[in-house]
């Protein structure tokens, strides 16, 4: 663990409260108290039942990091709870946020105030905020908080949602830009866990080949997306990827992406300039003279084939609609909280269908685990709370060893109180190993070979993985990852044989595999399970 003195030097009261960490869809609240300062840090609650009771605010401002919903579900509620509050947000932020109360009467069109990037702000004497942008989405922002005392400032940094990965609407988040703020306390997105995915070029690749090879055999394809973000980025990647540029070919966006879309035109100042150049050419949506043609969808129409359609439509929306006797390719993004899958009840005729066939697709909008840890050794804080994913992903994360020997690790549940003191000396970690080798892959007859060089066998990790000398390899995405087989796995494995063939247990169940459980139905799903476990959706193996 890190070292630090007794959390009785630290004077300056230092928690978070979480109302809501993201482990599911109940969105992301957390209150920070820093000193005498109460932050509330983003309100993607469904409801204010936390402070409903309260006479007074429940914090001096409110920072909204971008325009998703689970962050800003609550919020336009909370300003209505207690106007005297601030909201700030920034800049771009503030153009998206209507769009998700599109009937608000225009005297609360701006009850949210715009911050500039890379701009101290003071709050008051003693308190400044600044906000960096995030990556992610347009207008997403990291904020950077900073108490000052007579005897030392405290600085927490939270980043909202983020990736460092250049998209085609937003720039990454600079890690090179973080790396002196050197805070005391970073709460850190940890959405993927430790996963890690391909190049972000490589994820647009794989998703335009696969809606090109829909359209060659005579499918349309629908992509139910959010309303914000990802749905812009598909309909940019249709526009200019070179197998669909000039291609004769409808695209049609239902009303709510529509209307999103039409909010970005209005900012395309805020763009990276590459999009601007783009725009000077020809219309980043709306033009019908361009192939492929993009459509507003205004009402229920029947898809005519050839040639074939691509639909983005509002995942909350009545996807039922679009069944009809033409062949349908469904294609629902990887998200870690899985707002939609091919169990929704939007997409039972869908399933039910002969015509029609559901999968996924791979468009990170978070960090994944790799990039997250380097923020993370980059910005060197005494304490990370990480938020923002499902339980099991954040638990693994936080078992890291190179997380684990260097810093204080908190991933808490809703509705807790996280207690940050601060030592008054903090031993920043060394650079931890490093996280690749370079090696070889060779074929002899019927078997590959991995080869590294012998400088990974110094690395303190190595005689883990290498404890029994067996290995275990699975693929992750398009990387296979290898990992040391322990000698308490190799006792369990022995165990498992002698489980009675007729017992009802995770040994014998469909959905175990890996050690951990995959059935959705069941409580224990994602989370590593003892063979001989139990669960009231068992389900037998034909075997």
């Amino acid at each position: 663990m890190s070292k630090v003195r007794p959390a009785t030097a630290n004077p300056v009261p230092l928690s978070c409260f979480t109302y809501g960490v993201g482990h599911e869809d109940e969105g992301i609240c957390l209150l920070l108290q820093i000193g005498d300062r109460r932050i509330l840090f983003d309100c993607g609650l469904s409801n204010l039942k936390p402070f409903q009771d309260l006479s007074v605010p429940p914090a001096e401002l409110v920072f909204c990091s971008h325009a998703h919903e689970d962050h800003c579900r609550g919020l336009l509620d909370l300003h209505r709870a207690f106007p005297q509050m601030p909201i700030y947000t920034s800049e771009v932020t503030a153009k998206l946020l209507p769009l998700h109360w599109s009937q608000q009467p225009e005297t609360e069109a701006s009850w949210y105030r715009a911050l500039p990037w890379r701009v101290p702000i003071d709050i008051a004497p003693d308190l400044q905020i600044e906000l960096y942008p995030a990556g992610h989405l347009p207008g997403a922002a990291a904020i950077v908080v900073t108490y000052k005392t007579t005897k030392r400032s405290y600085r927490v940094v939270y980043t909202g949602d983020f990736s460092v990965s250049n998209f085609q609407l937003v720039e990454g988040l600079s890690i090179e830009n973080f790396r002196e703020l050197s805070p005391d306390v970073l709460i850190i997105e940890g959405s993927y866990g430790t996963v890690r995915h391909p190049h972000r070029r490589k994820q647009e690749k794989q998703l335009m080949e696969r809606i090109d090879r829909a359209l060659t055999a005579g499918k349309n394809v629908l992509l139910p997306v959010p309303v914000i973000g990802l749905s812009q980025e598909i309909l940019k990647l249709l526009r200019s990827h070179h197998q669909f540029t000039g291609r004769d070919l409808d695209i049609w966006v239902d009303e709510s992406v529509a209307a999103a879309c039409d909010t970005y035109l209005k900012l395309l100042s805020q763009f990276p300039l590459s999009v601007q150049n783009f725009a000077k050419h020809q219309s980043l949506f709306w033009d019908e003279r361009v192939c492929p043609r993009m459509r507003r969808l205004s009402q229920k129409r029947v898809f005519s084939s050839p040639p074939y359609n691509v639909v983005l439509a509002d995942y909350h929306s009545n996807l039922q609609q679009y069944v009809d006797d033409n062949s349908w390719l469904v294609l629902l993004p990887e998200h870690p909280q899985q707002y939609i899958h091919e169990d929704s009840p939007q997409l039972a005729s869908f399933k039910n269908s002969p015509r029609s066939t559901i999968e996924t697709y791979l468009l990170a909008e978070h960090s994944d685990g790799r990039n997250t840890t380097q923020l993370i050794h980059n910005l060197r804080p005494q304490h990370v709370v990480l938020v923002h994913g499902r339980l099991n992903y954040l638990v693994e994360l936080a078992s890291l060893e190179e997380l684990r020997n260097r810093y204080q690790l908190h991933s808490p549940a809703n509705n807790n109180l996280v207690e940050l003191p601060i030592g008054d000396r903090f031993l920043q970690p060394m650079t931890p190993q490093p996280i690749s080798y370079e090696g070889e892959l060779n074929e002899i007859g019927s078997t590959f070979s991995f080869s590294f060089p012998d400088t990974i066998s110094s690395d303190p990790r190595w005689t883990k993985l290498a404890d029994t000398g067996i290995i275990e390899g699975r693929w992750q995405g398009d990387e296979l990852v290898i990992r040391g087989v322990s000698q308490r796995e190799l006792l369990n494995s022995a165990q498992e044989t002698k489980l009675s063939a007729d017992l009802d247990c995770c040994n014998r169940c469909l959905y175990y595999n890996g050690q951990r459980c995959w059935n959705r139905a069941s409580p224990l799903y994602g989370f590593k399970v003892i063979p001989e476990g139990y669960c009231p959706v068992f389900e037998p193996r034909d075997d």
